[in-house]
């Protein structure tokens, strides 16, 4: 069974190189890339990635969906270039494709926030739906936040993906500001309505949610952090759509 591994990027020349690496297994790397300013793309295809340029940014979902229609592989695993597939999953997955008993796996995700491992507050065990028989499956369309789309049987691998997502507290500031400006303007064209006591009350349940019920407490000083976070991510989000919505009145 051929192996297709798709990945879209925007200035991730700090993690393609590694990867690539990590997947060097597959039996073809495909890499889109959205514009990248640094060296992202002529590190992928000196690793013999396949490397597209797309003059325009759809959205996470139509992106991947880009990268999966170049896609040859009887077989797609989609990884971001922020993740890496350990050795014990690299063979999981060779071993399960000889004999598949489904046409879709969802995977395991341990995430590294400040370096520590985050097993608790939400993000562990993170299963997220990744490898997929090529035609059985498509992307949301969903600007951020997408997800992996299919009708067929799906089941779970043990073994799991290594995630990086913030290289420090700038970065995760800047994604949750890009974050909640795509979903406020995804749930403005839903007719989504909301109030500025709706955007406190989404922002402290979520950091109920993330710290007590999810337990965050457990991961230390960094889970304290996530809950912050994830709770001005959401106060975020809602108070821009609460904008949006009275500019367009």
């Amino acid at each position: 069974m051929k192996l297709s591994v798709i990945i879209i990027t925007k200035n991730e020349a700090a993690h393609i190189g590694d990867c690539i690496d990590s997947v060097a297994f597959a039996d073809e790397v495909i890499v889109v890339d959205s514009g990248s300013t640094d060296e992202t793309r002529e590190i992928a295809a000196g690793k013999g990635a396949k490397v597209s340029l797309t003059a325009d940014w759809p959205g996470f979902g139509l992106q991947k969906n880009r990268a999966l229609d170049l896609a040859t592989g009887d077989w797609v695993l989609s990884i971001d270039a922020d993740e890496r597939v350990t050795p014990e999953l690299a063979t999981e997955i060779k071993k399960e494709l000889e004999h598949p008993r489904a046409d879709a796996y969802k995977i395991p995700r341990l995430s590294n926030y400040a370096g520590r491992w985050i097993r608790h507050s939400g993000w562990w065990p993170d299963h997220v739906l990744r490898l997929f028989k090529r035609g059985t499956a498509r992307f949301s369309d969903a600007a951020v936040h997408e997800s992996v789309q299919t009708a067929s049987p799906v089941a779970v691998l043990s073994a799991h993906f290594l995630h990086y997502p913030y290289a420090d507290l700038e970065s995760h500031i800047a994604k949750l500001n890009h974050y909640s400006s795509a979903a406020a303007a995804m749930l403005h064209a839903r007719g989504k309505k909301t109030s500025t006591l709706g955007a406190v009350g989404h922002a402290f349940w979520t950091f109920v949610r993330h710290y007590l019920i999810r337990r965050g407490f457990l991961d230390g000083k960094e889970g304290f952090m996530l809950a912050v976070m994830a709770s001005a991510g959401s106060f975020f989000r809602y108070s821009k759509l609460l904008l949006l919505n009275k500019q367009n009145k």
